[in-house]
């Protein structure tokens, strides 16, 4: 569980900062909104991995196929995310772009050989809590650069802010030095196995029709709260908060509850099953997205009082409470559909479609703002959340669980 903690805070890191600390810089620095949301595609890898995940079941490092792979990312992944806050965003747009899609490859990668580490290593008995542990850790790191970096950002200038926020990874590093290589099953004999002998197991396993639902499926669950806080940190500003509020307020009502939410789930899944609890946290989630509408229609504010703050704070705590429920959720269900035979390449197909709404969708999220303004977007938001909730039906039935659990303690 320990060696978990580490996984999720070094995957969680790369991400929140492209998310929550660039565009916070970009918007600082004059950037348009418009611009802002579209540089969410430099996160294309995160939805592509898999395309060369099938490499990294085959060519092995010094220090073992999962941890040499795991240091080389995260020493790219620390220079990357230094190097990026040297640059005027108004000057150098085009050469910010370019590291922040490098970083964007880096952190993919690192993401396909941790979630087939986390695989591996974790007996079957200990994945559904190993997973809770790994999203709580990794919301936890979103910390760094959505609250203490915003804060130094008011002190320091950018580029020591990005560079001590760089720092952080070095716990990841020290991490792969010292974990066991875990037993990796049988290898693909060569790289065309290893290219196409994941999908077709999958494919034989479910049957082309149900694997085709849950690909759908993995797609549009989380569709609705990522679309909604593809943007949060901009909305805070436009709200009238400042940087401080955001560091302080807005990022602890966010990650404490994402944490509780993800341990709560892992203890919950273990009493109700993965199948009932996809339901009961993406029913949670997608209520919670109204929060930020009710706030919308509040309104931007001159001067911030009060109530102003502790209704930001309930409603970003009952957002990311439900966003850590169903991630526990979402990837125990992940976990549970690779095979251990093709962990890197299956976990990074499953992962990469369950990320194509922040790269593909969220790029549009400025332009949608502009459109519709705030209210109007959130509210299309949770609408966005109904097919996933619908695809239950198919993909996780809710007396399935029931039949196991009573077929288990016949």
């Amino acid at each position: 569980m320990l060696i978990c903690v580490f996984t999720g805070f070094s995957s969680g890191l790369p991400l929140y900062f492209l998310l929550q600390l660039m565009p916070v810089w970009l918007k600082s620095a004059g950037v348009d909104l418009k611009t802002i949301g579209l540089m969410t595609l430099v996160q294309f890898p995160f939805t592509w991995k898999f395309l060369w995940a099938p490499l990294l079941e085959r060519c092995r490092l010094p220090l073992g196929l999962r941890r040499g792979w795991m240091l080389i990312t995260q020493i790219g992944l620390l220079v990357a995310i230094g190097c990026i806050g040297g640059f005027d965003p108004e000057r150098d747009i085009w050469i910010i772009t370019l590291l922040a899609s490098v970083l964007a490859f880096c952190a993919a990668t690192q993401d396909i050989v941790i979630d087939a580490f986390r695989r591996e290593m974790l007996a079957e008995n200990e994945m559904d809590m190993g997973n809770s542990v790994h999203v709580s850790a990794y919301r936890a790191s979103g910390l760094v650069p959505g609250s203490l970096s915003l804060i130094l950002s008011d002190y320091l200038p950018w580029a020591q802010v990005f560079w001590i926020t760089a720092l952080f990874m070095l716990p990841g590093m020290i991490m792969a030095l010292m974990v066991t290589e875990p037993a990796v099953k049988t290898p693909p004999k060569n790289l065309r196995d290893a290219c196409v002998l994941p999908f077709q197991e999958f494919m034989q396993r479910l049957g082309w029709q149900h694997a085709l639902t849950v690909l759908a499926f993995l797609v549009l669950y989380k569709l609705g709260d990522s679309f909604a806080t593809a943007l949060s940190n901009v909305f805070y500003l436009e709200m009238g908060f400042s940087k401080t509020h955001i560091g302080l307020i807005a990022k602890h009502a966010a990650l404490w509850p994402t944490i509780i939410g993800g341990t709560l789930g892992g203890l919950i899944m273990v009493r109700i099953g993965v199948n009932r609890a996809l339901w009961v946290f993406g029913a949670v989630q997608m209520v919670t997205i109204l929060g930020f509408a009710w706030l919308a229609a509040i309104g931007p504010q001159k001067e911030i009082q009060t109530f102003h703050l502790v209704a930001l704070a309930m409603v970003i705590s009952a957002e990311y409470l439900g966003v850590g429920l169903g991630a526990a959720a979402f990837i125990a269900f992940i976990a549970r559909a690779t095979h251990p035979a093709y962990t890197a390449t299956q976990f990074a197909l499953f992962t990469g479609l369950s990320s194509m709404p922040r790269t593909l969708i969220n790029s549009t999220a400025g332009g949608m703002v502009e459109m519709l303004g705030w209210l109007n977007f959130f509210l299309l938001c949770t609408a966005l959340a109904v097919p996933g909730m619908l695809l239950l039906f198919k993909v996780a039935p809710w007396r399935a669980e029931v039949n196991r659990q009573e077929a288990d303690k016949r």
